[in-house]
């Protein structure tokens, strides 16, 4: 059997593990960027694939049957170890990784820095796109690293309970407003996600990420939920929690549903 893999795995050690056959290697970079060289061995997946998609809150999950239509069609088997990645520093990859853990698939890696950081390592890329088996993998929704709106409205005032609100200052604010009410839940923390990432060192986790958090008012003493416009930049946010320990969770609902919908609290 295999070693196990670290969470975040860095540029090199996933360069020397290319040959385990229990690996699977997904990218949710563009299209062109996948196109024109990625890591060997590894399969593009659009993002969209990973939203229902449906107004107002296009970022819910889609039904367990599209879930298992996806995972099928990616090959995905329950032997895998799963390594995900993007050009993004880490949103979509996140996303995935997080829907992993709702299907239960719970052996996982995020390529710290994704093609940035392989890039920046001078690792090898090729344009051949590999073979894919399709699997029969079964699928089946586990609701527990996911809250709704209703669970937010009963823990919204407990002390042990914390939102991180990925999104930017505007929209955290009500400054810019991309649905029928700007603002942000009530108590809600803001730290955009981008703020987690190390553009001197090609977009990885930044190392003093934990202090960063605590400093604002975000660690493992509260329950944490995190959200954005459509649990995309929060894909990236749930992934930092959950490397440092904490106990995360994801409102895939997100502000598309929250400021689209007539009588949930707001503050501005």
């Amino acid at each position: 059997m295999s070693d196990p893999l670290p969470l975040i795995i860095e540029p090199e050690q996933l360069a020397a593990q290319l040959e385990r056959e229990d690996l699977l290697l997904v990218d949710l970079s563009s299209p062109q960027n996948y196109a024109s060289g990625h890591i060997p061995g590894a399969l593009h997946l659009p993002f969209q694939a990973l939203l229902a998609g449906t107004p107002p809150a296009p970022g819910k999950l889609p039904g367990t049957d599209r879930l298992a239509r996806l995972f099928r069609a990616i090959g995905l088997r329950p032997e895998h170890h799963v390594v995900a990645f993007d050009d993004e520093g880490g949103g979509w990859a996140g996303r995935f990784l997080w829907t992993l853990e709702v299907i239960g698939h719970k052996n996982y890696s995020y390529l710290n820095g994704g093609m940035r950081a392989w890039h920046g390592a001078g690792l090898p890329l090729t344009t051949d796109e590999p073979q894919v088996t399709p699997s029969e993998i079964d699928v089946q929704v586990d609701p527990g690293p996911m809250m709704d709106k209703d669970e937010i409205l009963q823990r919204i005032d407990s002390p042990q309970f914390c939102i991180w609100d990925a999104r930017s200052p505007q929209e955290y604010s009500g400054e810019r407003v991309v649905a029928l009410r700007g603002g942000h839940i009530p108590g809600a923390i803001n730290c955009e996600w981008t703020r987690l990432m190390d553009p001197q060192r090609d977009l990885r986790i930044r190392s003093d990420a934990r202090e960063f958090l605590a400093g604002l008012g975000i660690d493992d003493s509260s329950e944490i939920v995190t959200h954005c416009q459509s649990h995309h930049r929060s894909g990236f946010t749930w992934l930092v929690g959950k490397s440092l320990g904490m106990n995360i969770r994801a409102y895939p609902g997100s502000w598309s549903e929250w400021g689209n919908l007539p009588d949930t609290p707001v503050e501005q």
